[in-house]
Parts: structure tokens; sequence; C-alpha cells
């Protein structure tokens, strides 16, 4: 962007957001260059709801979800948009007819507004941030068409705007390609992450040390001076608190309560911690104890029985009957298992005993308890958690540099879009 220069001259635009404007373009309320679509679709032939326009890229996501609602007929060259929680800046030119089902303008340019042009304008991050401070409503934040209808914005002649698309649709596609690398990368590191924990707590260290079969399918051979054991032989569990119960005729005490939600792979996210009101003798069954591991009941395939250890950053604690509170015996490190929950072994054993429904599915204690996995030594347990911290430390480095190249790279083709719809660069000729 740096190559690219200003207008040759400027203007007052008299408009707060956008102070100078260049002299060859016209100030216009959007309402004078865009009619609001608000005819019913009488059929369905293209469904297009919030979930299928994917925020601040204008390209459109499928998805196979069937929306009941009645839809706003749209043509192809109709810009939608997104007025519910404008700060996601859903917005997408359509390619084709279809129905806006849902928290969506139906937007049909006129003769002289590029329809993609108006797409770049609606996700112009002055634009956005615009109607987003216009919102009505604290819970499902939505802007008013009266309100978005009567901004001021610059208009350059439509040969202008078709340089501008032009130029925009170029620099973006090859933005959108180096995300893409990132992303990529960071599926690459998260799959060689996972390869490199489950080798470790299901095979060893040691790729030359003598094995034996472990009987168990999912984990295959073991080293031969391992031990197979259940869960149970290694831990004791404590039991969660149900909801439900009323605690209104006897004195209580309240007490920090960790909810599935609270559980993440790794670690426990104390975003946002609840409270509860508990008789003292109904939660001394379930206050959490530092070091206890914590292990969710449901999920998807991915998510299910992950696993974290309660630092005892807040205290006193208890959690929820969906989380089971392990505490390992000697013979088993909380951190050991807590990488063994990680692996591909036990994700394949609680997802295909658990009770299955769609793409989620659910454990029981019994299932956990029965859990059958390959123990090395304490002292080699050690090791292997120690070897991991090293090697998960690297490669979750990596991901936080590919994930800061992406926000760089999207902070440049958001810059790039306002720069261009606002008239601060000249792409005419570049």
């Amino acid at each position: 962007m740096t190559s690219l220069q200003p207008y040759d001259e400027y203007k007052q635009s008299g408009v707060e957001w956008i102070p100078d404007v260049p002299t060859s373009w016209q100030l216009a309320r959007l309402k004078s260059r865009v009619q609001l679509v608000t005819d019913r679709a009488e059929g369905r032939s293209y469904p297009v709801a919030l979930e299928n326009i994917e925020g601040w890229t204008g390209r459109l996501v499928e998805s196979t979800t069937e929306f009941a609602a009645e839809g706003i007929e749209f043509s192809a060259g109709d810009v939608l948009f997104g007025k519910l929680r404008p700060y996601l800046a859903k917005s997408w030119a359509a390619d084709r007819p279809g129905e806006a089902v849902g928290d969506i303008y139906v937007m049909r340019p006129g003769t002289n507004l590029n329809p993609k042009f108006l797409n770049y304008l609606t996700l112009n991050s002055q634009f956005i941030a615009l109607v987003d401070g216009s919102t009505f409503g604290s819970k499902m934040p939505r802007v008013s068409w009266d309100f978005i209808a009567n901004i001021l914005h610059p208009f350059p002649d439509p040969e202008v705007q078709r340089q501008i698309v032009a130029f925009l649709d170029r620099e973006t596609a090859q933005i959108d390609e180096l995300i893409g690398k990132q992303e990529r990368l960071i599926e690459l590191l998260a799959e060689k992450r996972q390869a490199i924990i489950t080798q470790a707590v299901t095979k060893g260290l040691d790729p030359t040390a003598p094995t034996t079969p472990s009987g168990i399918p999912w984990q295959g051979p073991v080293p031969e001076h391992w031990t197979v054991q259940p869960l149970k032989n290694l831990m004791r569990m404590q039991t969660g608190v149900t909801l439900g119960k009323d605690f209104s005729d006897v004195e209580t005490e309240t007490y920090a309560y960790l909810r599935v939600a609270n559980v993440q792979i790794g670690y426990v996210d104390l975003k946002d911690v609840k409270e509860i009101d508990l008789p003292t003798e109904v939660a001394a069954s379930s206050i959490l104890q530092p070091g206890d591991v914590l292990m969710t009941e449901g999920g998807d395939r991915d998510k299910l029985a992950r696993g974290c250890i309660w630092d005892g950053s807040i205290s006193p604690c208890v959690h929820q009957n969906h989380i089971f509170a392990v505490r390992t015996g000697p013979q088993l490190l909380n951190s050991f298992l807590v990488l063994l929950l990680d692996a591909d072994p036990a994700r394949a054993y609680f997802y295909l005993t658990g009770k299955q429904s769609t793409n989620l599915a659910s454990t029981n204690s019994t299932t956990v308890k029965n859990f059958r996995f390959g123990v090395p030594p304490i002292s080699e347990q050690l090791r292997i958690v120690t070897h991991l911290k090293t090697k998960t430390l690297q490669i979750d480095d990596l991901v936080e540099k590919a994930k800061a190249v992406i926000s760089t790279l999207k902070e440049r083709r958001s810059a790039l879009i306002s720069a261009a719809v606002t008239g601060k660069i000249e792409v005419g000729s570049s």
C-alpha cells in the first residue's frame, strides 16, 4: 500500500468520519443510490442466512442448515448486509438469485452503483464502526435501515468504481491466499503436536525399547516394562454438584462453581466463573483440590473427556456434575494423565465407547474408570512430561507467530478496502 498515492486534489466533505474526499467524487446518502428490497419470497431456491456469510471477507459459506423462516427475495447483483451484530461485518454481493433469511437487509444498487463497490463499501471498517455505534438492543444489537440509508458517503463515477473493484478483487485475493497458507500451517502444526503427544504417551521416548501387545485395540503395543491398567486403579473420582435442588430453607455458603465451559484442553478458562449457594455438607463432596484433573463428560470427538489440571486459583471451588474430578495416586502423574487424554487413543476410546448423537458424544464415570492404557514408571512419566512440554512450547510458539501473521494480513486487507472506497488512495493507474 505504500506505493499507492493519494488523489491530486481533495475537498472537505463536511462528514465527520471522512473529512476529505477527492474533488471528483460526489457525496450522497446511501438511500439515493440503493433501494431496500422487502418483497417476500414465494418459494425457496437458494436460502442465505447470516451463518452463510463470512465476516469481513464478503465470501459465501455453504451450509446444510434447513431454514424454516420466510425469506426476502434477492437477485444477482443485490448486496446482503447483516443487520444483527453489524460489528461482524457480514456483507455479500449476490451472484445468483435466492432468499435472504433472518436479520439481513437486501440492498439493490442503482444503475450508477457497482454492486461489488457497494459490497466493499459495507466492508469498510469505518462504515462498520459507524453503524455498530448506532445499534439498539443490548443482547441482540441491530442497526436500523433508517440509519444506514442516511449515511453520507463519497461515490466516484462508475468507471472509477470499476477500477477500485478490480484493484480490491486482485489485492484481497492475494492476501486471502497468504492467509490460507498460514491457516494451513497452523493445521499442520496442530497435527504434528497431536502426533508427538500420542507417540510419547503411548510408546515412550525410546523407539528401540522392546514392546509387548497391550491388548487394547486403540493403543497397540507398549514398552515391555510398562503396565497396562484401568484408570480406576490409579486414582479416585470425586462427584460434582447437581443443579436444581432447593436449599432455601437451610443455611448456605457461596462457592465458585466450575462448569463444562470452564474446562478446556490443557487449561481452565476463568473468564466466566459462576457462583452457587450450597450447604457446607453438600459442597464438601465436590470441593476441588489443587492438582485435581478435570475431565468433561460430553462434547464432540476432539473435546470429549478433555482434561486440565485445577491449580486452586479460586478457593473454595466446586464443580458441576458433568465434570469428573480425578485425584491421581502415587503411580500416575496428573500432568501425564492430561497429556494422555489429549492423545488419539484416548479420544478414540471415549468417542467410540460413548453415547453418540450426530457428531456429539458423552461418556460416564464407569467408562472413565475402565479406561485402560499403558502406564510407564513414574520416573519415565516425568521425563515424558518434561519432553512434551519443550516440544509443545516450540510448536505453540510457531502457531502464535502464524496467528500474528494472519492478524497483520487481515489488518492490511481492511486498510486497503477502507482507503480505496473512501478515496484515500488512487488505484486507477495501479
